[in-house]
């Protein structure tokens, strides 16, 4: 985890943010790059006709905000031991975000702010999903992998590692469901051991549902971090239907969130 890429903005969780970001940065040795994103095509309305117009004046105020924003941040970065950049880019947040990430190893946002579900799948590397006010510490305390034997489940596994070494210790939660597929649940375990991590496997009998299940599990233990896949299911029916991805973005008291597709 060198090149680290943080979500820039003038919102309240900016600092959760920064701080977690810069912390990842000196324990792996890493960079900082900040992406500010002035998007004009919010400024930009098309109207029936076929015609473009501009609101001028607001996205002249915008850009001066953004600027103020990014000299800001290279004023408070600079003080610092942390190597950095600040990046100002003009396209929508999504696609700013996804391109700088295909170049980074890891995202780092807010979960109310960075939509980390949709960037989890656009983006090429890991995504941070921060609540508001918790950064995540660093070692990690207690650790959870949220294992279902997917493809995504592995491939946030192995990203996750680099967090998982130093943590205090590692939990593999499973949730016993009938006709379940994919790797097994020991796989895991011998993955992690291979990279010296111990880790401990907890098998969950199902309760009301996957999503509730494992929740009570992660605050029983008081993690700090959630390690998952995003969206087993597609995108459209986690929507839908509610899942176990979606349900974990919504719920505000879950820890940071560790998520790979």
């Amino acid at each position: 985890m060198r090149s680290i890429l943080v979500q820039g903005g003038h919102d309240p969780q900016m600092g959760v943010r920064l701080d977690t970001a810069m912390d990842l940065a000196r324990v792996h040795g890493g960079h900082l790059t900040v992406l500010v994103d002035t998007p004009i095509d919010q400024y930009v309305t098309v109207d029936p006709y076929g015609g473009a117009l501009l609101a001028r004046d607001a996205l002249e105020m915008a850009i001066k905000q953004d600027d103020a924003l990014a000299r800001a941040l290279a004023e408070r970065l600079g003080k610092d031991d942390v190597p950095f950049d600040v990046a100002q880019v003009e396209m929508p947040l999504m696609d700013a975000l996804g391109r700088s990430a295909d170049l980074a190893d890891i995202v780092v946002v807010s979960r109310s702010t960075g939509n980390p579900g949709d960037l989890a799948l656009a983006a090429t590397c890991p995504v941070l999903a921060l609540p508001d006010d918790t950064p995540l510490r660093l070692p990690v305390g207690t650790a959870c992998v949220a294992w279902d034997g997917s493809s995504e489940a592995a491939r946030a596994l192995k990203a996750a590692v680099p967090l998982l070494a130093a943590a205090g210790s590692v939990r593999v939660l499973t949730v016993l469901t009938e006709g379940r597929a994919g790797f097994p649940a020991t796989d895991p375990l011998r993955y992690l051991a291979r990279h010296d991590i111990k880790a401990e496997l907890t098998e969950l009998p199902c309760g009301k549902s996957v999503e509730e299940t494992l929740a009570a599990e992660v605050a029983r233990v008081e993690a700090s971090l959630l390690v998952m896949g995003a969206y087993g299911h597609s995108r459209l029916r986690e929507f839908l239907f509610g899942g176990v991805t979606r349900f974990f973005l919504d719920e505000l008291t879950a820890p940071p969130l560790f998520l790979a597709n």
